[in-house]
């Protein structure tokens, strides 16, 4: 009788303690295990804080760990595409005065479809996996991209132009499981890394934003002013600050909340009241968007986040010829364009977009 082949599964492999119990569970599960480190684009001369991916440091802990799992790991080098279409556009939106979020970039250019596409292609894999807090759950002949258990680590939100290609492909080893729990098994497991810290920043920013943005953009100064047109202050160019922000401004009596940008005057827009200010918006528009299981029929209800850490919000969504528009049932706070708005129905992803 023949031996059944293991399915193959090319694992993303940070240095972190994630992706290490991920291929943990994937070879418990009975899976053929490979591990791939990827290499993105990093300016010389920025400061990073500790546990920055794709260092030295971290291929060396992710190597660590492939070897007392007894998997291979591989570099991939994807600097090149990473450069191109994550850093050159964060840059580029934010010289357009938008606020964008590279981890869905990220996601949806290089991890789930450059690395899937080279997984598919140079390992002959069946599925690729990462340490992203998500589940996939298959229904009939579609693939459900849901939340993870751990509410608190979820990050669906930053999935949503997965598409059902992808997903058929993808597998999310750490979706029913909370970071404690990781961290238990990484410690049971005598992972070295088993209490290293998640990184905060983005990955090729560094320490600071505003020194990162100012190596590339045509920072002008100009004036803050509050909501009544009086000055109060000075801004070192409007790119540095995006709808919402509270801290960096500058200014004393506070705290601060930035209301708005007037990129014709080149004024700051602030408030000390933001209950009372303009920073609430009831709709929104939206655009570049993607439907995790085919686009829905419109007008529909469901929840929205218009960013990673904010609560899932009630609202109504409307399409008019290719216009998609969001009304709340509560004013959101800070819409910031450039930023990704997802939509839920309780658990599960049904797309998402980028804010105007």
């Amino acid at each position: 009788m023949l031996k059944k082949k293991k399915k193959r599964v090319v694992i993303g492999m940070s240095g972190g303690v994630d992706s290490a119990v991920a291929a943990a569970l994937l070879l418990k599960q009975g899976y053929d295990v490979t591990g791939v480190f990827m290499q993105f684009w990093f300016p010389q001369g920025v400061t990073y804080g500790e546990n920055r991916c794709c260092s030295l440091e971290s291929f060396n802990q992710a190597k660590e760990v492939a070897d007392n799992l007894g998997i291979k790991i591989h570099k991939l080098n994807v600097g090149k595409e990473f450069k191109a279409k994550i850093v050159d556009e964060f840059i580029s939106d934010y010289a357009a005065l938008k606020t964008p979020n590279p981890c869905v970039s990220c996601n949806k250019f290089i991890k789930f479809d450059l690395f899937l596409k080279k997984s598919l292609t140079l390992f002959d894999a069946d599925y690729i996996a990462t340490g992203h807090y998500a589940q996939v759950k298959k229904v009939g002949r579609k693939f459900k991209l849901l939340r993870g258990k751990d509410e608190n680590k979820d990050q669906s939100y930053f999935l949503y132009n997965l598409d059902q290609n992808a997903l058929k492909h993808v597998l999310f080893p750490l979706g029913k499981y909370n970071k404690p729990q990781i961290r238990k098994i990484a410690k049971k497991m005598n992972m070295a890394i088993h209490a290293k810290k998640d990184s905060q920043e983005i990955c090729f920013v560094g320490k600071s934003h505003s020194s990162f943005l100012s190596r590339y953009l045509n920072l002008k100064p100009g004036k803050i002013v509050d909501e009544n047109g009086k000055e109060i202050g000075k801004h070192n160019g409007l790119q540095l600050y995006t709808v919402g922000q509270r801290k960096g401004i500058g200014l004393a009596g506070g705290p601060w909340f930035v209301t708005g940008i007037d990129k014709t005057r080149n004024l700051l827009i602030v408030t000390n009241d933001p209950e009372k200010s303009k920073i609430f918006s009831p709709a929104l528009q939206c655009h570049k968007l993607n439907w995790v299981a085919g686009e829905p029929k419109f007008p529909f209800k469901c929840q929205a986040q218009i960013r990673y850490r904010s609560k899932p919000e009630k609202c109504k969504v409307t399409k008019v010829k290719d216009e998609i528009f969001v009304e709340f049932i509560k004013p959101q706070r800070a819409v910031a364009a450039g930023q990704s708005i997802v939509f839920y129905k309780k658990q599960e992803v049904i797309g998402g977009g980028v804010i105007k």
